[in-house]
């Protein structure tokens, strides 16, 4: 197939990034050599957007660090940026409505002109965090198909694919929007049981076209749960984060016993919202 012919892909991951490792990274390019490798696609960016405050995770460090060190990780990168609008949000950003807003922008044209942050200008410094209007959240959903804008599709790992039978966590509608409006790069390992898990939900296995399943045969474990358990317990992280990554965690010493209890107790704020409007719904009834 001809470039101008193929579809233009810009890979999105949402997550928490805390910290980015270097199998965050790994998923970019697996995912970014599969889909050229299928002739039909071109990908053309990769953006990397920190889940805010306001996710209430637990052990989730303010996100101006995690921007910070995602920025350090993508630093030597020429296609993989930061996007710092989700982190921005005064409250928790649905994962499709984060999709909706990057299509948007580059239906807008903005395209060539990236978000930059000023993060790096001033690291150990919290930054100002201004409240943004979400508009665009706000929009009544639609086929994200303008002729010649490439198409934003959502990068993730299998665990977020799984996370989709968490009672409450994601609503029904926003998986149908995700995998049918603009689809997902899955990154599995070998042996993964991703196949058998669309085919046991119907709206995953009515859009299984628009669900790509990238195999990594090179296993790699590393995760961000094990990174901070390392430096809970003063082990070496080195050669699983960049080496900036490690610098600034240990210039700043983010990772600790109390760090980790933040939000102890804190229900996430999808699992609040999502229970809070099906008790609504049903009061109304």
């Amino acid at each position: 197939m001809d470039s101008a012919e193929k579809t233009e892909v810009v890979l999105l991951a949402c997550g928490s990034f805390n910290p980015i490792t270097n199998m965050h990274l790994r998923l970019f390019e697996l995912a970014k050599d599969y889909m050229n490798a299928t002739g039909k696609y071109k990908v053309i960016k990769g953006i990397i957007s920190p889940v805010g405050d306001a996710y209430k995770k637990k052990g989730l460090i303010p996100a101006h660090h995690r921007v910070i060190m995602a920025e350090l990780a993508t630093r030597n990168s020429h296609w993989v940026q930061v996007d710092t609008w989700e982190s921005l949000q005064k409250d928790w950003v649905e994962t499709v409505k984060v999709l909706r807003h990057h299509q948007e922008k580059l239906a807008a044209g903005s395209c060539d002109h990236p978000q930059s942050s000023p993060a790096l200008e001033r690291p150990g410094q919290k930054r100002k965090w201004t409240e943004q209007k979400q508009e665009s959240s706000q929009k009544k959903p639609q086929e994200p198909k303008p002729t010649g804008v490439p198409r934003v599709k959502l990068l993730c790992g299998a665990d977020l694919l799984e996370s989709f039978s968490v009672p409450n966590l994601w609503k029904m509608e926003d998986i149908t929007q995700i995998v049918g409006n603009y689809g997902l790069i899955c990154v599995t390992r070998a042996g993964s049981d991703a196949q058998k898990f669309i085919y046991e939900s119907d709206v995953l296995w009515r859009h299984q076209d628009n669900i790509h399943l990238v195999t990594e045969w090179v296993t790699n474990d590393i995760s961000s749960t094990k990174i901070r358990r390392a430096l809970r317990r003063g082990q070496s992280i080195r050669y699983l984060v960049p080496d900036l990554v490690q610098e600034y965690i240990e210039k700043h010493s983010l990772y600790s016993s109390e760090s980790e209890d933040r939000n102890a107790g804190v229900t996430l704020a999808p699992l609040q919202r999502n229970i809070a409007e099906a008790k609504h719904r049903q009061s109304t009834l």
